[in-house]
């Protein structure tokens, strides 16, 4: 029998790839994204994960046609960069809207079904952010440091009803996030140019980065396996970023974060 899988953000870069590899795996995919942008044997939803009728109405009418949900991947998010001082409320409150409670709306629809069947599999995109959290792009980091926080407690919450949890933990991806991420340079003369310089540095990584192809294999991996450990880094580099963030004194890592993208 065929997973159900649920991919959110699937309509490009990392969830449109974790899709095309799921369903070459056998899955049946369902891409939740505002925009349909047609993909070969995966089933579009328009849906913005934000808004929780919306999503809820989404998953019923995905339990109604399959019976089940095997596996949901929480990849819809963007990113926003500036300093903290000059970032308004509503883009800060907009950036955790949908990276976190976006992720949230839809775990929390799921999980009735998944608990019902006694199985199930959850993986949230977070970043290595979420571990050295980047200056200038304190709301992003934020986020994902507190997806890594939901899943911990969510792990422990549904272990008896079969249903695991994971966070992935990329790094540098040449994706389309690059382009989406929402600017903001107010405050730079102040900060003595250090905001337009430390995205720039950010910006020349990610264009460097791993492709979305390989992201999106890695994550279908992680997704189709019935555990793995909570945490899991994405790329040779990361994982020993994710190592060195828990041996080196924190102070130290910060240090090095700063050199960096804050100078």
């Amino acid at each position: 029998m065929s997973k159900i899988a649920i991919v959110t953000g699937g309509s490009g870069g990392i969830g449109r790839c974790t899709a095309e590899e799921l369903r070459k795996a056998g899955c049946t995919v369902y891409e939740f994204s505002r925009r349909e942008k047609p993909a070969e044997g995966i089933v579009h939803l328009s849906v913005d994960v934000t808004q929780e009728e919306q999503v809820r109405a989404a998953v019923e009418e995905v339990v109604r046609r399959e019976g089940r949900i095997d596996i949901l991947v929480n990849n819809a998010g963007f990113g926003i960069s500036g300093a903290a001082e000059c970032t308004t409320s509503a883009d800060a409150h907009a950036q955790l809207e949908l990276n976190l409670f976006g992720t949230d709306n839809m775990t929390r629809a799921v999980l009735p079904h998944m608990r019902r069947q006694g199985s199930g599999r959850i993986v949230c995109m977070s970043s290595i952010a979420g571990i050295l959290p980047i200056p200038f792009q304190l709301w992003y980091s934020v986020s994902k440091s507190a997806i890594l926080s939901y899943v911990l407690a969510l792990q422990n919450e549904v272990r008896p009803y079969g249903i695991t949890v994971c966070a992935i933990m990329p790094g540098d991806i040449a994706s389309g996030f690059t382009d989406a991420r929402k600017k903001s340079e107010t405050g730079d003369d102040a900060y003595a140019g250090r905001i337009a310089r430390s995205v720039a540095v950010m910006e020349k990584d990610e264009r460097g980065g791993m492709s979305p192809a390989y992201a999106g294999a890695f994550v279908a991996r992680v997704a189709l396996r019935e555990k793995s450990r909570p945490m899991v880094a994405m790329g040779f580099s990361y994982k020993a970023a994710a190592v060195a963030a828990k041996l080196l004194p924190r102070s130290l890592s910060n240090y090095l974060v700063g050199l960096i993208y804050a100078k």
